[in-house]
């Protein structure tokens, strides 16, 4: 088990891991043997990831580590905290992400190196908003919801999760100064598909069902996502290709056939010096390829007929010396589990330093037609091919009227939702879709009488920018606003058509019937208060830090329980409302609450308030046994309280069950 730290308040985590945790486990003995002590993974940066050989069981069960196990549980479910196998750990950092990379991970479910990339969007804390942004396609409609539950951990404006084979993935556009361009990315991720033989230490059904025939079977899927990938990739740009298997048919094979195939487009990168410390071993060059029943051919030429649909001429090792030594396969990376006790992985760095052979033209684009809506808000009903180049012949004049006839007619919805800041899902004839059909993402206009109050109530900045504003819904009140950076915005508005998104967008306010009364009737949300709040300047008090335990203790404290300093701020704000607390103890600790007649309290959700407490050195688990000892207040009593402080931070229908067994999940996993 390895136990990554990516949050903001990283430094803070490792400090209370260090003196408390570490500290309680030293001499401890379970079942009469010693547990050892969790180390730093000395190749991860800053002392950011560590490594524990506590099984899952021992975890579970042990009433010596039980408070450990609380730990791990809670900080995980608040994003705080993410828990993979230490080797899958790798890919993400040897992408070198910057916050303006644009960053496509192809098969990212269930995503704990998405959770990774978007850290590293949001390395600068200060920015709400990167320039950049991360889009993670999974094909398995189901795992996109466990993908959403991960990103939505991390509370990123700059995340869209959408549902496509990772093989064909649509080119996209975006509008670029008034113009059409083809959307490539700085930086992919493609961890593709693999027999998973590297996890055999963990993973006892790899003994029971491996064969040689499971590489052989990926292998084609293994090479046509690499080169949808390579495809789509900026000139420049760097894709990092990993799996957790170590048959050279599914690594050195597939590399190998895309570098004969880029023609010098593409180039391994020597990633030697990076990340020292790991062990690592360089890729092979000669390699045999076996069938279920034991037969191994050394070329090509070898294979008989009735075996060619098995074994392709693309899984054997490139055979001309000088072609074979300007490849470098060398610089790819082997991890054996016995080097540094972790699983058995691949990594491939590849650079782009031209377009494809087979994609000299760039995707050509049909001209279009600004539409305009309201304000900043402009689409187009423009559509082009997903392929890699057009080519088109010219029409005759009768074919010419016919297809605009069709056209016309079957844009018409389209046009309308497009000119309502309409995102839907695409239509089916031009896409065959699976799993649930998703709400739209509808933009608010720019003069939609919903946000003057909100703005005026809040007395946000001029510079907030609202046309990022989204809900989920074309009719009646709208409950929630999300907000997506302006970047994302531009891919959803010209996108629509063809990709089927899954969830974008961080919620940033809630419908709250009771705020009506007082001018505004959405109350702000803890999920995207980090990203609303550089904009925001009323209805927020500074509080000491014994008020900041108050508020996270107690379901709905009395003013009176409040320093007389923090009471003073609050008659002062006057009229009962929606706000937000702020204190700054070793970070920045934000809450939003709400402000009655005499009372105040915090809606945040449970696991974020004991991650709080953590920080401010409350032992949260001595009062949580305290409590359960206690007849005073029951069990039901305190998930009542929990579930009154949660309540308006809703799941979309459609997500609520998948996520409630994720979460049950994670629980398991520690």
């Amino acid at each position: 088990t390895v136990v990554s730290l990516p949050c903001s308040h990283a430094k803070e985590i490792l400090h209370c891991l260090k003196e408390k945790y570490f500290r309680e486990l030293q001499d401890l003995e379970v079942d009469g043997q010693k547990v050892e002590m969790p180390q730093s993974l000395s190749w991860y940066p800053e002392e950011l990831a560590w490594h524990t050989n506590l099984s899952r069981k021992i975890l579970r069960k042990s009433p010596q580590l039980e408070k450990f196990h609380q730990f791990l549980v809670s900080e995980t479910e608040c994003g705080n905290i993410s828990r993979q196998e230490a080797v899958s750990m790798i890919p993400p950092l040897l992408l070198n992400i910057n916050p303006h990379h644009k960053i496509l991970d192809m098969c990212a479910a269930p995503g704990s190196k998405t959770a990774q990339l978007i850290e590293m969007l949001h390395a600068d804390m200060n920015v709400p908003f990167p320039k950049g942004f991360v889009i993670a396609n999974d094909v398995d409609n189901k795992r996109c919801y466990l993908l959403v539950h991960q990103a939505k951990r991390l509370n990123s404006p700059c995340i869209m999760v959408v549902n496509h084979d990772a093989s064909s993935i649509p080119n996209l556009q975006i509008d670029v100064d008034g113009r059409k361009e083809v959307l490539f990315y700085d930086r992919i991720l493609c961890d593709v598909p693999c027999s998973g033989d590297g996890t055999m230490r963990k993973n006892i059904d790899v003994w029971k069902k491996w064969t040689t025939q499971n590489s052989l079977q990926l292998h084609g899927l293994q090479l046509r996502i690499a080169t949808r990938g390579v495809e789509q990739l900026a000139e420049g740009g760097r894709m990092v290709y990993s799996t957790c298997s170590l048959n050279p048919i599914e690594n050195e094979a597939v590399i190998a056939s895309l570098l004969e195939k880029s023609q010098g487009a593409l180039e391994l990168a020597d990633v030697s010096s990076e990340l020292p410390g790991l062990k690592r071993m360089p890729g092979i060059t000669k390699w045999k390829v076996m069938l279920k029943d034991g037969q191994w051919f050394e070329d090509w030429k070898d294979v008989p007929s009735n075996r060619q649909t098995q074994i392709r001429p693309t899984m054997f090792p490139v055979k001309d010396e000088e072609k074979l030594q300007a490849m470098n396969l060398e610089r790819c990376l082997r991890i054996l589990p016995h080097h540094q006790n972790t699983g058995g992985f691949f990594v491939a760095v590849l650079i782009k330093k031209s377009p494809m052979p087979w994609n000299k033209r760039q995707p050509k684009v049909t001209s279009f037609k600004r539409t305009k809506i309201t304000g900043d808000t402009e689409v187009t009903a423009a559509n082009s091919d997903n392929g890699s180049e057009c080519v088109t012949e010219e029409p005759t004049l009768a074919e010419n009227e016919e297809s605009k006839k069709i056209q016309e007619l079957q844009n018409s919805d389209t046009e309308q939702s497009k000119k309502e800041g309409v995102c839907g899902p695409p239509p089916s004839k031009k896409m065959k879709l699976f799993g649930f059909k998703e709400d739209p993402f509808v933009f608010l206009p720019e003069d939609d009488p919903l946000f003057l109050p909100i703005q005026k109530f809040y007395a946000l900045d001029p510079s907030f920018p609202k046309m990022n504003l989204l809900t989920r819904t074309q009719e009646g009140k709208k409950r929630q606003l999300y907000m997506v950076s302006k970047e994302l915005r531009n891919v959803l508005l010209n996108n629509s058509e063809k990709m089927k998104v899954i969830n974008t967008g961080i919620k940033v306010w809630s419908r709250n019937s009771d705020g009506e009364q007082f001018g505004c009737a959405f109350r702000l949300a803890q999920e995207g208060i980090y990203t609303l709040y550089p904009f925001i300047h009323a209805r927020i008090i500074n509080v000491c830090i014994e008020d900041v335990k108050i508020l996270l203790t107690q379901e709905n404290p009395f003013l009176s329980k409040f320093s007389s300093e923090t009471q003073k701020k609050v008659k002062d704000m006057g009229k009962p409302s929606n706000l937000c607390y702020d204190d700054y103890y070793t970070c920045p600790i934000v809450l939003c609450g709400w402000q009655g007649k005499t009372s105040l309290r915090a809606f945040v959700p449970k696991n974020e308030r004991l991650h709080y407490l953590r920080m401010m050195g409350v032992e949260v688990f001595k009062a949580k046994r305290k409590e359960e000892e206690s007849e005073s207040k029951t069990e039901e009593d305190v998930q009542r309280r929990l579930a009154q402080t949660e309540e308006g931070m809703d799941v979309e229908d459609k997500e609520h069950d998948l996520v409630t067994k994720m979460e049950a999940e994670t629980a398991r996993k520690f």
